[in-house]
């Protein structure tokens, strides 16, 4: 029974996406407040972490939604969010370095979040993955539309700068070697998490972040940014992947390096999309993505596209009116949107990507010095 009602919360939704031009705004917010999960009644949320701490952590975030949110200091949603804390197998006596993960739009998947969490230990940095779904009520069973709808990039960053203060406080992490890493919808979060207004609301009393990793991350997105905090990007990208526009991504990487960041750019030949997810490689036709129109902001960060507003609610509003004038945009973005693109496992690609953000993270978080481990050898670039 449970199952069945969650489909349904799925295909009354998907009416509010179909019939939105025809129902008042009202209408759809108290659709989206009947049907949307309640977030669930968990443990109490960790603040400050011990030398034993590992495994599932809970752990206290917010779910902002807007970027607008961010920006006028306000925090949103009170969430208690849930990740996995793992640590390299060998002990060592002097704090570590540690990484965020931060799944793309489907989820975590099987052959990539968890697995390069182990890829980060064997390097002898920590591992935190965060898990954003859940946290909002929103599980498997609820449509992809309607998560994608309901979670925003802007709800994964709050995630990532919540989890950033809690593992500074592990004994067993240092606190200034704290990277993020993110696939898709996750790198692109990793990457607009730079923008130092965002670091200044949400952790003001942290530097930020020590490295930025995009995994294929869509470039859609110019949130205008002015300043970051020095950290470097590296970014990861395949020819064959519809879903990344290049020049777009181009133009992003760009508009970093002219801000003074360290930005390493790498596109391998051939490459799809989410080519470590233990899924074959095949051609996803109803996946969408975004090409042939920017998403700026204005200064309070309002979306805009093409200079128009895709938003017209007050910064007030509730966080279901929010996510119902998301899934409202469809019926705006029509020439926005396209669908189909490659996705799936191409060890060749896992193998080079994996190499290349080892070497760039013995670089910027010294991953080999002071007796971290060395770097496995599967895992060593070619000299």
């Amino acid at each position: 029974m449970k199952r069945i009602a969650k489909v349904a919360v799925g295909l009354v939704v998907v009416v509010v996406l179909a019939v939105g031009a025809l129902m008042l705004p009202a209408v759809q917010t108290w659709l989206v407040v009947i049907n949307l999960p309640d977030f669930p009644d968990w443990p109490e949320a960790r603040e400050q972490l011990d030398a034993s701490d590992a495994g599932e952590i809970y752990f206290r975030t917010q779910s902002p939604f807007d970027l607008e949110v961010i920006l006028a200091g306000k925090r949103g949603v009170e969430t208690t969010g849930l990740g996995w804390l793992t640590f390299p197998d060998e002990k060592r006596e002097k704090p570590m370095p540690a990484m965020v993960i931060l799944p793309g739009s489907g989820g975590i998947k099987p052959g990539r979040e968890h697995e390069y969490a182990t890829f980060l230990n064997d390097l002898g940095i920590a591992a935190f993955v965060i898990e954003y779904y859940l946290p909002r009520g929103l599980d498997e069973d609820v449509a992809y539309l309607i998560r994608t709808g309901s979670v925003t990039e802007f709800d994964l960053i709050s995630d990532a700068y919540a989890a950033l203060t809690l593992l500074a406080s592990h004994p067993a992490i240092d606190g200034d070697r704290i990277g993020v890493v993110g696939f898709s919808y996750g790198g692109m979060a990793a990457r607009l998490a730079m923008d130092d207004r965002i670091r200044e609301s949400l952790t003001p009393d942290h530097p930020g972040f020590s490295a930025h990793i995009d995994v294929y991350g869509p470039c859609f997105q110019n949130l205008g940014t002015e300043k970051t905090n020095g950290a470097p990007l590296l970014t990861l990208r395949g020819t064959e992947d519809a879903s990344n526009d290049l020049k777009a991504c181009g133009q992003r990487e760009d508009e970093l390096r002219a801000l003074g960041v360290d930005v390493e750019a790498i596109v391998y030949d051939g490459a799809g999309h989410a080519w470590e997810n233990s899924q074959p490689r095949f051609f996803s036709e109803q996946s969408p993505y975004v090409q042939g129109c920017e998403w700026g902001y204005d200064d309070k960060g309002v979306p805009l596209v093409n200079g128009e507003r895709l938003v017209s609610y007050d910064g007030d509003v509730s966080r279901p009116a929010r996510i119902a004038a998301r899934l409202r945009l469809g019926a705006r973005l029509t020439d926005c949107v396209r669908y189909g693109y490659i996705i799936g496992r191409d060890e060749e690609t896992r193998d080079k990507a994996f190499a290349d953000a080892a070497r760039f993270l013995r670089q910027h978080l010294q991953t080999n010095a002071e007796g971290s481990q060395a770097m496995p050898s599967g895992y060593m670039e070619e000299n």
